[in-house]
């Protein structure tokens, strides 16, 4: 009986928590909702008075505002990859992994595993990177995310703003989102300002657009600042080809701790993101080269570009195997947990 009160008692909040992680999402919505009415109803149609500025602001507004919820869209409901079958443990080398209790030797299974499969990073004590929730080997980049309760390809952080994992599948849909975010707002400011100014002076009347149209430029200015540094951060991490779990600790592979180990050169690691087809780079449509379980690396390289093997290795790394909790950076880092 009792047991079976945790379970309902476990169960009702989990139902909670997952109500809950829409509250971010619902509001970003909302806030989109209400500036898509205050720029098109009160500034465009009422506040504006020339026929040909109303035609090109919402001209301009609206090709920006579908790509901007079209990214937003592709970043909060494009599922998260998870890795394939032959990274877990068959059943049977789940049950002797399970029945070992000597840890060397487990460790030593592992390895004999992790031979047959193109896994070359590993854990700061050099073992082999294991997830005994999902109890699979993780390919390389691959972390466990405990709010998604899965191991997510090429994770980056999970976002509460898209109430999602960013991974290998939609991490070129986040940056888009972010880039027509960063566009959005900058539109929406730099079209308000002159009609803010002249609310200011007085030379339109006091009507109710005035109030939709100040508050309009002041959030659009807020959320400028704080999307262009995050579009920037992000940006950084593309042209080096990290994540933002392989940014605050660094990959270990089996020769050892490098920072740089996934760097092929600035125009290679966008295309690590976009794909080579730079006509879909702008475009919220799958393009990112392979299958999320194996990169390019770039010890790899350096026998066919030399300049690549002049930069030092950087400082020892942390454990891997573990958690990270939800938001360790303000950037972003809303994280692996």
């Amino acid at each position: 009986m009792r047991r079976g009160w945790k379970m309902a008692l476990s169960g009702g909040l989990r139902c909670c928590r997952r109500v809950l992680s829409w509250v971010p999402v619902l509001v970003i919505v909302l806030v989109v909702l209400w500036s898509y009415y205050a720029y098109v109803f009160e500034l465009c149609l009422v506040t504006v008075l020339s026929p040909a500025e109303k035609v090109m602001y919402l001209i301009f507004y609206h090709a920006i505002f579908v790509f901007f919820t079209w990214t937003y869209w592709k970043s909060i409901f494009t599922l998260p990859q998870q890795p394939s079958q032959k990274f877990h443990l068959s059943y049977t080398d789940k049950e002797r992994y399970e029945n070992e209790e000597r840890p060397e030797v487990q460790k030593q299974m592992l390895v004999d595993m992790a031979k047959k499969l193109p896994v070359y990073t590993r854990t700061g004590s050099g073992a082999v990177r294991f997830c005994d929730r999902c109890h699979l080997i993780k390919p390389d980049r691959c972390h466990h995310c405990s709010v998604c309760a899965m191991c997510v390809l090429k994770m980056d952080h999970h976002c509460p703003w898209v109430n999602n994992c960013i991974g290998f599948s939609n991490y070129k849909f986040f940056l888009q989102f972010l880039a027509y975010s960063v566009l959005y707002c900058l539109y929406i400011a730099t079209t308000v300002f002159s009609y803010f100014i002249k609310y200011w002076r007085g030379e339109l009347p006091s009507v109710r657009s005035k109030f939709h149209v100040l508050f309009l430029l002041f959030v659009a200015c807020m959320f400028f600042v704080s999307l262009v540094i995050l579009f920037g951060y992000h940006c950084w991490l593309v042209s080096r080809n990290k994540t933002t779990l392989e940014a605050f600790c660094t990959p270990v592979f089996t020769s050892g701790p490098e920072k740089n180990g996934f760097n092929l050169g600035f125009i290679k690691n966008i295309q690590q993101v976009f794909g080579d087809n730079k006509k879909f780079w702008l475009i919220p449509i799958g393009s990112s080269p392979g299958d999320g379980h194996s990169f390019p690396m770039r010890s790899m390289n350096e026998s066919q570009n030399p300049l690549l093997a002049n930069e030092e290795p950087w400082e020892d790394n942390e454990d891997d195997n573990r958690d990270y909790p939800e938001g360790t950076s303000s950037l972003a880092v809303e994280t692996e947990t």
